[in-house]
């Protein structure tokens, strides 16, 4: 949808569109910014989504708040969050049930899309309202002619192919059982994201499910913080780090009995920090900085005729 107003802005926001989908047509998937909670509008998280979609220039942001209680009131206050970051072109229909995420209209909304956020709440319940419909559809389709797809909270949480959700304690010191289930896919690489990670110290948590599931790899992501993935890498910007947590290594762990209340043991579970400047490869599960430097040690030395004729003296 295009906005038009006698001000002159509408002919801008056109030229923009039109610019921004001749970027898409190289085939490749839009970048991933995947912010931990709590992300400010001056921020640099928040920031690196709304330069990617070149928000600020009339990008079209389409934003969908169906995690929260309450998609309406949450849908106002992200509004006023872009308007305050200066983005003038962002339209957030309100998706609080199934037949709404199957409207053909907002699918196409969301297609034509430079920028899709997704706010928090809860990820179980923003998957199962509009995973597997015409929304669903559209936003993976957008994503993979070039649109960039940011999530904070939960909305980071449901963009990963296993979701996790549960086994900490309620408002009421009640634990709850823990999920993992499927989420919309976008995040490959056997992710699965942990936000508000230091904040709400989500650490203990995060070991407990990778020792159950060690061919998983958990990124706890911390509030204000995102992690900017461009293919396999992804970079940290914002305030806090982002946590990663391998357990291909492990080599015991007593992961069942936690779910009984025991405390947990194990050994050779690989951690790592990753600050705000720092890039991941998430495809190794190791910083960039030190793949780049083994791929230089590891390469292959090549002889040339040239080298040995200088040495026979030719």
């Amino acid at each position: 949808m295009e906005r038009h107003s006698g001000n002159g802005k509408g002919t801008r926001h056109h030229a923009v569109t039109r610019h921004l989908n001749h970027l898409r047509t190289d085939g490749r998937a839009g970048s991933l910014v995947l912010i931990g909670g709590a992300c400010q509008p001056g921020g640099d998280a928040l920031g690196a989504f709304i330069r990617l979609a070149h928000g600020r220039e009339g990008g079209k942001i389409v934003g969908i708040t169906t995690a929260s209680m309450d998609p309406a009131g949450s849908a106002r206050e992200w509004l006023k969050v872009f308007t305050e970051a200066g983005c003038p072109n962002v339209e957030i229909p309100i998706i609080d049930r199934r037949d709404r995420a199957q409207d053909a209209r907002i699918a196409q909304m969301v297609r034509e899309a430079d920028g899709i956020f997704l706010g928090g709440g809860d990820q179980v319940h923003l998957v199962a309202t509009v995973a597997g419909s015409k929304v669903a559809r559209a936003l993976r389709e957008a994503h993979a002619a070039g649109a960039v797809v940011c999530g904070t909270s939960a909305g980071a949480a449901a963009l990963t192919e296993t979701i996790l959700a549960g086994a900490e304690p309620d408002e009421y010191g009640k634990m709850q059982e823990l999920h993992l289930g499927p989420g919309f896919g976008l995040l490959a690489f056997g992710a699965m994201i942990d936000t508000h990670f230091t904040q709400r110290r989500r650490l203990q948590r995060l070991f407990m499910v990778i020792a159950q599931n060690p061919e998983l790899m958990g990124l706890g992501i911390d509030e204000d913080t995102a992690l900017v993935v461009h293919g396999h890498v992804g970079e940290v910007v914002g305030r806090g780090s982002v946590t990663f947590v391998d357990g291909r290594g492990v080599r015991f762990d007593n992961a069942d009995e936690c779910m009984e209340g025991r405390p947990l043991t194990l050994s050779y579970l690989r951690v790592g920090i990753v600050g705000a400047g720092y890039t991941l490869n998430l495809r190794e599960r190791e910083l960039e900085v030190l793949v780049q430097a083994r791929a230089h040690e590891e390469e292959t030395q090549v002889l040339r005729s040239e080298e040995a004729e200088v040495e026979a003296g030719t």
